[in-house]
């Protein structure tokens, strides 16, 4: 048909409805296997973008930015835990870990280890040890560090997935109130996934659903009154470019040390480094 006019072609359509037919087939099913494959590209990739990794991982990560970024360095490292909201302990230890994640994206759930659903939904090398895989979820260890005196933990949020805003605020609000871990074991459990994603996400006029599904993790009175101020919704920005400085896009993303790790890594390719460091 490429020798035809296009008025040929028309009235050979026109007279062919087979033909027509036949054609409007191949044309589908060529867009639904290219649909296909690129729904497989995305989710063995991660499904959301991240900078490019430092490291090599034995699990899928997020997808890699075409161009590398530098290294961090010492100072961007401890410049950024400085000027993150929520950190715990001192940016002078020898072991120092950032996590740049957003409460709406399922492999920041992955990582958190507290969602074990969505763990075993995406896929084996995700299972959770607990569960018969071998995947072991980063930040629980990272917690454990942090909480036994060894290491420092900075927490910082860039819209990995689109949903997380009204979850990260929830999450500085429990910071200011010593209840960050608390609020943040909540939410990153099957039942907030679904909160934040299906019902909250970034509507401020549904404060009182956050608030009400976080009542065993803060004072309900305390965590709406800091949410309906609204004190804290120019920190997602300063979140969001604190890890854009250290070359960070999407989520989740993890640096030990200058060390990046990015994407759902199990703890298992990240313990060498902080062995090293300690």
């Amino acid at each position: 048909m490429s020798d035809m006019s296009e008025n040929e072609k028309q009235k050979f359509l026109a007279g062919n409805p087979l033909q027509t037919i036949l054609l409007i087939a191949v044309i589908a099913g060529s867009f639904f296997v290219g649909s296909l494959w690129t729904k497989v590209q995305f989710l063995e990739k991660g499904g959301v973008g991240s900078a490019s990794k430092t490291a090599q991982p034995t699990t899928p990560t997020t997808n890699a930015a075409p161009a590398a970024p530098p290294e961090a360095q010492v100072d961007q490292i401890k410049d950024a835990f400085t000027k993150s909201l929520v950190k715990f302990g001192d940016p002078n230890k020898k072991l120092v870990f950032i996590e740049i994640a957003d409460p709406s994206c399922p492999y920041c759930h992955v990582a958190a280890g507290l969602n074990p659903e969505l763990n075993k939904q995406i896929g084996d090398r995700f299972k959770l040890v607990a569960d018969g895989g071998t995947y072991v979820a980063p930040v629980p260890e990272m917690k454990k560090l942090v909480d036994s005196g060894k290491a420092a933990f900075a927490w910082l949020y860039t819209p990995g997935h689109g949903n997380g805003q009204m979850g990260t605020k929830a999450m500085y609000c429990g910071f200011e109130k010593g209840k960050f871990w608390e609020v943040h074991d909540k939410l990153m459990t099957n039942e907030g996934y679904n909160l934040v994603n299906n019902v909250v996400k970034n509507d401020k006029t549904k404060s009182q659903e956050l608030v009400d599904f976080l009542k065993s993790a803060m004072s309900p009175t305390d965590l709406k009154s800091c949410l309906d101020s609204g004190k804290y919704d120019a920190r997602l920005s300063e979140d969001t470019s604190l890890a854009s400085g250290l070359g960070v896009q999407g989520t989740p993303g993890f640096f030990v040390n200058t060390t990046r790790f990015a994407g759902a890594y199990s703890w298992k390719d990240m313990e060498s480094a902080a062995k090293a460091a300690l």
